[in-house]
């Protein structure tokens, strides 16, 4: 059964950094890309950033140019740092992980920018 293990959520205030990291197990499948998605209240689920076996990143226009994201697929975890937080940036934040024909979430962990 395969298992996505995030930390790293809390409260951090605006400016601040956050790290998240995400471990995934019980994966026997080839993987072909990890990954970091966020929901706020009364929106959809949205990308932040992922990065593929070849270690192509790819983020989302709102986080571009203070969001780093780098992983190691073969040990199945990925690790997303973001760095001058905003208020918009509060959401649950779900750790993704692709296989070639299927796809596993994390629980999620809330990250909340205030003062």
């Amino acid at each position: 059964q395969v298992r996505l293990v995030e930390s790293g959520g809390g409260l951090v205030e605006p400016g601040g950094s956050l790290r998240l990291s995400c471990k995934a197990s019980g994966v026997s499948f080839n993987v072909y890309a990890m990954g970091w998605y966020r929901q706020s209240p009364g929106k959809q689920r949205e990308l932040v950033a992922l990065i593929d076996k070849g270690d192509k990143a790819t983020y989302a226009d709102s986080v571009k140019g203070r969001c780093d994201i780098s992983a190691d697929i073969a040990q199945k975890t990925v690790l997303l740092q973001i760095h001058s937080l905003k208020p918009e940036d509060t959401a649950v934040y779900y750790c993704n992980l692709e296989g070639f024909s299927s796809e596993y979430w994390g629980q999620g962990t809330q990250v909340t920018v205030s003062p």
